[in-house]
């Protein structure tokens, strides 16, 4: 008896838990089917995409100065949906320097590191490691030099050649720089060269260099001279005009140190038929200022170093002989004659008119002395 009513008590006690928590346990079971369906009843894929490397909180000192790979290739296994999901968000492998001194990095690409959604499992990755190179950031000038090949044109040379800007700033890792003392340009043909010119010319840097500052290029100022001879001319005829009128100036030649161009002198040519030398008056004065004058048809320039002396003076005009009277020129070196009875009669023909009434007066004196 004691046991049929225990029997009886314990199947009762079981038909009110089955019916206090019926409801429950069926919602609990469709939810699973439903869960079963999507995730575990989908079909599972696998496939491989580029996660990108972020690097975050790197210190304002510091930078990378080695070239490393920017993506790394996961392999994942999971539903469909899911991996399509995840990759069309913008999942990022993130790095953090916070703490990196310069020197050397190894980052290991563990699958804890790598953000998937849940009930995707990570298969692979590649590299599973990145090697980071820290270096300290530093700023440094760089002159910027021409390079030629080539000879320019005989009988010229090359001045100088400069470049704009002529010197480049540059930050960037200091054991990149510190490998650099200045930058070049590409060669520039000087060949047969015989006029000054503008280029632009690109630089010829590093690939190391190039990574910080691209393709860079430069204005190159080429200046051509004349090649010269410095020549010492004495006895160079000076010319002096003055109102339309060739005048004489003392002295008459003077000496001209001058640059000539070599190709007029390897013409056997006179220097001195080169340039023309004037006197040029200034103001009032005596002295008149020489001035060089190159040749009309000198295609070429001369630099005058020096004229010795550089003034001359102008000679005074002296009267012209041939409009002085006639006696007075006549009776020039001569003395006078002894004294007769025709001697008034001759000093009166040059005295003219007002001389006829002392010749009176002589007349009368006369016949006063015989009577």
């Amino acid at each position: 008896m004691k046991e049929f009513l225990l029997n009886l008590f314990e199947r009762k006690k079981l038909t009110n838990l089955i019916s206090k928590d019926w409801l429950l346990k069926f919602v609990s079971l469709v939810l699973a089917v439903i869960l079963w369906y999507f995730v575990g009843g989908e079909d599972r894929v696998d496939k491989t995409v580029m996660i990108p490397i972020e690097i975050i909180n790197l210190p304002r000192d510091l930078v990378i100065s080695n070239q490393f790979k920017k993506e790394i290739e996961v392999t994942v296994s999971g539903p469909r949906s899911l991996i399509q999901e995840m990759t069309s968000r913008a999942l990022t492998r993130q790095v953090d320097l916070s703490a990196a001194t310069p020197g050397t990095m190894v980052i290991e690409n563990n699958h804890e590191k790598i953000p998937v959604l849940r009930g995707i499992t990570i298969q692979r990755v590649q590299p599973s490691s990145i090697i980071l190179s820290l270096d300290k950031l530093i700023q440094k000038q760089f002159p910027v030099e021409a390079r030629t090949v080539g000879q320019v044109a005989n009988g010229y040379y090359v001045r100088f050649i400069r470049t704009d800007p002529d010197i480049i700033t540059i930050t960037g890792p200091q054991t990149t720089l510190s490998q650099v003392s200045r930058l070049y340009t590409k060669a520039i043909n000087l060949e047969g060269v015989q006029q000054s010119s503008q280029l632009q010319v690109p630089l010829e840097l590093e690939p190391a260099i190039v990574e910080l500052i691209g393709e860079t290029s430069v204005t190159a100022d080429i200046t051509i001279g004349l090649e010269t001879v410095t020549k010492t001319m004495d006895d160079v005829k000076v010319h002096a005009e003055l109102n339309g009128v060739a005048r004489e100036v003392k002295p008459e030649a003077v000496k001209v140190v001058a640059n000539i161009p070599k190709l007029l002198i390897d013409q056997k040519t006179d220097p001195r038929t080169f340039l023309t030398l004037l006197a040029i008056r200034e103001g009032d004065s005596e002295n008149m200022r020489v001035k060089a004058v190159p040749s009309i048809d000198l295609e070429m320039p001369i630099e005058i170093l020096s004229i010795e002396p550089d003034s001359v003076k102008l000679v005074a005009e002296v009267p012209d002989q041939a409009a002085q009277p006639q006696t007075k020129k006549h009776n020039e070196g001569k003395t006078n004659p002894p004294a007769t009875d025709e001697a008034p009669q001759a000093k009166t023909e040059h005295e003219g008119a007002d001389g006829d009434e002392s010749l009176k007066v002589l007349k009368n004196d006369k016949s006063k002395k015989r009577y």
